[in-house]
């Protein structure tokens, strides 16, 4: 066995190096970003997780798309040391991970911290100092304690700001010395868009003209939902800062899925929309953090149905973060809906802000499609995005805390076929291409983080999808690297070793 997996490694580093050799001509070569200045020594390159996708959890089933649910997950739980092995290989100086708020507090603030918690994150955290590994963690990603949901309804009560607060606070207090690097809500516009609007997430509430549900209001609970995560948000910052800030060193900022946007068409209507698609998208929870306001179109478009901040709220609010993560994976046109007639779709209605995407303009798509439905290729977009980010928010530092290239987990795919995952490595060269593109023309971008780092549960879409780099046997659990796991190890190393930077030492180690 051992002896299989030293021969599969030598084998995908061949591939490597015959992929490097052939290349497309339209992709970034290794050699460019070495002549590169761009990443400076103390830039963070890692790998990303989640707890639910990766940890294994403990609630109940759902309506996932193949019928599992995440309670074994990878087991990264129990098998955290093999895990930061694997990173250790690849050479990566960060890893991004979620702390499970359930396993902290099983009841929030209405119940007893729990310890064994507690010695799980330190004992994972102190394993990836130990190698030179950066934590980089996410206190809320998706999950939330049973118990608020039954209470109070979650995140459409403002006493969850509390209870937020509360258990942001523990995890500063325990983990703060050594966890620099602090995200307080990873994709909070896709967390009340799908838990909210459309109902696939849970809690899944919707109105029927949105989703399938039992209850809820699509045109309400939404902004609600995203008004409570963004004064809780506030909240965790504001006790961070007062209290952590000064002694531990640390930075803290909020993580945003971040679609680019482009215009269908040069027409003026169509400009509007794309800058009202972005602002109900994700200016919609970055401007009240940066700014202590909603996006004026926001204001204007929905009226009383957004919740409005009081002055209190505003004060805390304003320059709510040290940085900005943004999770980017690919990029949508928009159409004009307001003074135009658009067909139901994405974006078109009024709580969406009457702007259409779609990946079609006339007839070409934006980006060549992948086996999943939403991600196309198209690398401009990391540029145009982060430049959008660096010239709306006054350059705030960024983080890229998540960009990945899934594959489609068929019936008949050989395990060789997704070991061998040449369009991931090309996605992934073309991306870091565009995103050193952005950091040459001025944006203060600090890190890069893959998703994932391995194979792992992909929410609605269950163990249907892989976005690893390595491999995951979900029979055995066995982890095997991908070929886009030695293209991301050189490089890292090449970056490092042309940056003249010691920090990242190349491993022979499987």
């Amino acid at each position: 066995m051992e002896f299989s997996l030293i021969f599969v490694a030598i084998f995908l580093q061949f591939l490597v190096l015959v992929s490097a050799f052939f290349g497309s001509n339209n992709q970034v070569s290794l050699e460019e970003f070495t002549n590169s200045k761009s990443f400076s020594k103390k830039f963070l390159f890692g790998t990303a997780s989640s707890a639910y996708q990766f940890e294994g959890a403990f609630l109940s089933d759902g309506n996932i798309k193949d019928g599992t649910n995440g309670d074994i997950a990878v087991d990264h739980y129990n098998r955290y040391l093999e895990d930061v092995h694997l990173m250790d290989f690849i050479g990566v100086n960060s890893y991004r991970f979620s702390i499970s708020w359930a396993r902290i507090l099983p009841k929030g603030r209405f119940g007893e911290m729990n310890k064994a918690g507690i010695d799980h994150y330190n004992k994972l955290i102190d394993s990836l100092l130990k190698r030179g590994i950066e934590p980089f963690v996410t206190l809320a990603h998706y999950d939330i304690p049973q118990e608020l949901e039954d209470r109070y309804g979650a995140w459409l009560s403002p006493q969850v700001q509390e209870d937020f607060r509360y258990y942001a606070d523990i995890c500063f207090k325990s983990f703060g010395n050594r966890v620099k690097y602090w995200v307080t809500f990873n994709e909070p516009n896709v967390q009340v868009i799908r838990g909210y609007r459309k109902g696939t997430y849970p809690p899944s509430r919707c109105s029927s003209s949105f989703g399938n549900c039992s209850s809820g209001d699509s045109e309400r609970e939404p902004f609600v939902a995203a008004h409570n995560i963004i004064l809780s948000h506030a909240a965790a910052v504001n006790t961070y800062r007062s209290k952590y800030q000064a002694k531990q060193g640390g930075l803290i900022g909020i993580s945003i899925n971040a679609v680019w946007h482009e215009p269908i068409s040069d027409l003026f209507e169509d400009i509007l929309a794309t800058e009202r698609a972005r602002s109900f998208y994700m200016n919609w929870i970055l401007d009240p953090i940066v700014f202590g306001n909603y996006p004026a179109v926001m204001e204007e478009t929905l009226g009383l149905d957004l919740p409005h901040f009081s002055t209190e709220d505003k004060k805390k609010l304003k320059n709510g973060a040290d940085f900005i993560g943004i999770n980017h994976y690919t990029s949508f046109y928009v159409k004009d809906c307001l003074y135009s007639s658009c067909k139901p779709g994405l974006g078109s209605s009024k709580i969406e802000g009457f702007a259409f995407w779609t990946p079609v303009k006339e007839e070409t798509l934006i980006g060549e499609p992948t086996e999943i439905s939403w991600i196309y290729v198209n690398p401009q977009g990391m540029n145009k995005i982060v430049t959008y980010i660096k010239e709306r928010y006054n350059n705030i530092p960024i983080f890229v805390t998540e960009n990945g290239y899934g594959q489609k987990n068929k019936p008949n795919t050989q395990t060789e076929d997704l070991l061998n995952d040449t369009r991931r490595i090309d996605y992934m060269r073309s991306y870091l291409g565009a995103l050193e593109t952005s950091m040459r023309e001025g944006a203060d971008v600090r890190g890069y983080f893959a998703w994932s780092l391995l194979d792992n549960f992909e929410w609605m879409n269950g163990y249907t999808e892989r976005f690893g780099l390595y491999h995951v046997d979900y029979a055995t659990l066995k982890r095997t690297p991908k070929l886009s796991t030695f293209w991301y190890k050189k490089f890292i190393a090449q970056i490092f070793m042309s940056n003249n930077v010691s920090a990242i030492v190349s491993r022979n180690v499987i």
